[in-house]
């Protein structure tokens, strides 16, 4: 009986290299840059800034005590809140003369 031929080691694993470039290329890097976009976002919050939660809450930054800010949420409702907990920022005092289209509307 002829001895069989073993399979190149390079040939198998050219397949699974490929696997991981498409995975880190569609995935991982789009993941990464999302990631640090959000970081940037959530350092460069200031007060005044009209934000969401990420429990879906609207509201109104009025301070900032390092990581914590003091968010308005209605007239009489004040909360010390996490920047971690920041879903986006919606708009600045900047933007403060134009309309606000962030707000969702019941139509």
């Amino acid at each position: 009986m002829p001895p069989q031929a073993q399979p190149n080691l390079w040939v198998n694993m050219v397949p699974i290299a490929a696997v991981f470039v498409i995975f880190y290329f569609f995935l991982i890097r789009p993941q990464q840059k999302q990631a640090k976009e959000h970081q940037r976002m959530l350092e460069s919050v200031k007060k005044g800034d009209r934000i969401l939660t990420t429990g879906g809450l609207y509201g109104t930054v009025v301070g900032l005590k390092g990581d914590d800010l003091e968010v308005r949420f209605a007239d009489t409702v004040k909360l010390t809140l996490a920047r971690s907990g920041i879903a986006r920022v919606l708009s600045s005092e900047a933007g403060a003369g134009s309309p606000d289209m962030s707000q969702p509307s019941l139509s």
